[in-house]
């Protein structure tokens, strides 16, 4: 695709939208970006664009004269359907994201990892089989690099391995992974899509350009991701329920997966460092990919010993007077707080709250029955989950993190669990999940702190 003298509009001034600006002004076309916060508040993005010849219009609702651009691309946290962006599709101006753009210059094979939950962890456990086999994996997407900044690198790389959000895949009709794998839906996202349905439907798009040489892996306990079983592209399922004839399956505290070319291999729970049956899940998707790329048994085995999570996904932080203390901030939806909910057999305090996703909390109902002894509650969301949540356990209510961790540690009990898994976006009181994760951590830090001094 020839980039350069094109009149381009980078809409969003983010991560994404940083490179996405660079690699068309390197390309030599002609770069505007805009964004509604003020040039005040985007000093760190304008200044990684430094020395480039490109334009801004900041802290404004929409750019002027947009049906003068050739290409409008998105960045991912632009909803695309804007009026002023149909103002553009009207003018027969595309309107693409960053993955559609950086697949018309893809040259090398993409395995890509989607899903509501688990998709970080599957993309870089992928990442690290095949790089512990001797293979050159590059890892990127939705997970921290955006594509667009691997292109120039394709010749260095056997692979690239793409967490890929539903954000990303509307916007990226093209997209075109050689194995791409779908771990789960569950309800997500709802402020931003019509209905459920069209989440679903956003989701099943990962596979919509796959031939009958791709390869397509579907988790065979999540009836939606099940139900995706058609289409030209080879299929294997992973179920952590039933044994299958090919593909992955748990029988007997093993992990067993057999390909079509006859090829078996075991990998025993007792090796595996990583704790939760959803993480079970996520192993056996990016053992699939894996081994079908080529990837060496052995190191999966070495990698699976030594891995030990990402950041804020049901991280152990420490134990306090015989009470243990977990970090789960990346619990933004209801499916990742049942799957944490469902890893603990004890009691459990379970910090929640933030800004609402349009959620069906409701559907944590038996969990939060079955497994929660008190529930503290925070942010935009408290009220509403309170009513939600009534009369499954006691309710408290409070101003910000610091009261909900104090709270918390004077109700749980030794042997106990407090457990910060919010169900809800953190952007009402942090910059983003992580931030709120490493907040709740400094607290129960100190609390531990106290507690022995």
């Amino acid at each position: 695709m020839e980039l350069k003298g094109k009149n381009t509009l980078v809409v969003g001034l983010a991560r994404t939208g940083v490179a996405l600006a660079r690699f068309l002004a390197e390309a030599g076309a002609r770069v505007t970006v805009t964004d509604q916060a003020p040039a005040s508040e985007l000093t760190e993005p304008r200044g990684e664009l430094q020395g480039l010849d490109i334009a801004a219009e900041l802290g404004v609702p929409r750019p002027s004269r947009v049906t003068s651009y050739d290409l409008i691309l998105l960045s991912p946290g632009v909803p695309p359907e804007a009026p002023w962006l149909e103002e553009a599709r009207r003018a027969g101006i595309p309107v693409w994201g960053e993955l559609e753009l950086a697949s018309r210059f893809l040259t090398t094979p993409v395995l890509a990892v989607s899903g509501t939950n688990g998709k970080t962890t599957t993309t870089m456990l992928l990442g690290k089989f095949l790089e512990q086999s001797g293979l050159r994996p590059l890892v990127g997407g939705n997970i921290g690099t955006p594509l667009i900044s691997l292109i120039p690198r394709q010749p260095e790389a056997d692979f690239l391995v793409l967490e890929v959000s539903s954000f990303q895949l509307d916007t990226a009709p093209s997209f075109h992974p050689r194995a791409a794998a779908l771990l789960n839906i569950s309800p997500d996202h709802l402020d931003r899509y019509p209905d459920y349905e069209a989440y679903v439907a956003s989701k099943a798009g990962l596979f919509r350009r796959q031939t009958a040489e791709d390869l397509k892996v579907l988790n065979a306990d999540d009836p939606l991701v099940r139900s995706l079983n058609h289409g030209p592209p080879r299929v294997y399922f992973f179920s952590a329920q039933e044994s299958l004839p090919v593909g992955a399956w748990l029988k007997n505290d093993v992990i067993r997966v057999k390909l079509v070319s006859g090829q078996e291999e075991c990998f025993p729970l007792d090796r595996i460092f990583l704790p939760g049956r959803h993480n079970l899940e996520n192993i056996m998707a990016a053992l699939l990919l894996a081994l079908d790329a080529g990837a060496d048994p052995e190191a999966c085995r070495r990698v699976l010993a030594d891995f030990r999570g990402l950041p804020h996904r049901l991280e152990w932080v420490t134990r306090i007077s015989g009470v243990d203390y977990y970090d789960d901030s990346k619990g933004t939806n209801v499916g990742a707080v049942a799957s944490s909910l469902a890893y603990f057999d004890r009691p459990v305090v379970l910090i929640a709250g933030g800004r609402d996703k349009d959620s069906d909390f409701a559907v944590l109902a038996p969990l939060i029955r079955e497994k929660v002894r008190a529930l503290i509650l925070l942010g935009e969301a408290k009220e509403r989950l309170a009513r939600a949540w009534e009369g499954l356990a006691p309710v408290y209510l409070t101003a910000d993190l610091a009261e909900a961790v104090t709270r918390a540690r004077e109700m749980a009990q030794p042997g106990e669990v407090v457990l910060l898994s919010p169900a809800c976006a953190s952007f009402d009181m942090f910059r983003d999940y992580a931030q709120r994760g490493e907040t709740f951590q400094r607290l129960v830090r100190e609390l531990a702190y106290a507690a022995e001094n």
